[in-house]
């Protein structure tokens, strides 16, 4: 019997920097206990060529993403919903666990600065992975 899926759904406002990095992240770090995705509450329709260049420095290709909207989204129950720092603008999608991880928009943003915000980003995947492995081995 194959475990299920942890569904996991980041959400910024434009889906062209923060949710695709995290999405990234998150499929990288993941491995197959994961499924994640990402949207835009009002998608651009790109992703920055910024959040490309910053995620391929880490050796992970943005080349098959697109800037989706919630309706672009499958018909699923979420396990966790992570909203990134786009207040009212992220609407309340129901979810079993729900965050908001306050993170400024790079996209303006100068190289070094928009690394930070990647790393930032990473970190966090990184560390709500490892919460959701300890409690599905509980």
């Amino acid at each position: 019997m194959t475990p299920s899926r942890t569904h996991l759904l980041f959400v910024c406002v434009e889906n062209s920097n923060r949710s695709q990095m995290a999405e990234a992240f998150a499929r990288f770090h993941g491995g197959d206990v994961i499924k994640a995705h990402s949207a835009g509450s009002r998608p651009s329709g790109i992703i920055n060529p910024n959040a490309t260049t910053a995620m391929a420095q880490r050796g992970i290709s943005l080349k098959s993403h697109h800037s989706k909207g919630l309706a672009d989204l499958p018909p699923l129950e979420w396990d966790w919903v992570i909203t990134m720092g786009c207040g009212d603008s992220c609407p309340n999608l129901p979810a079993r666990h729900r965050a908001d991880w306050a993170l400024p928009d790079p996209r303006n943003m100068d190289p070094g600065d928009f690394n930070q915000v990647r790393d930032e980003i990473e970190r966090r995947v990184v560390d709500l992975l490892q919460s959701i492995k300890q409690e599905t081995n509980t």
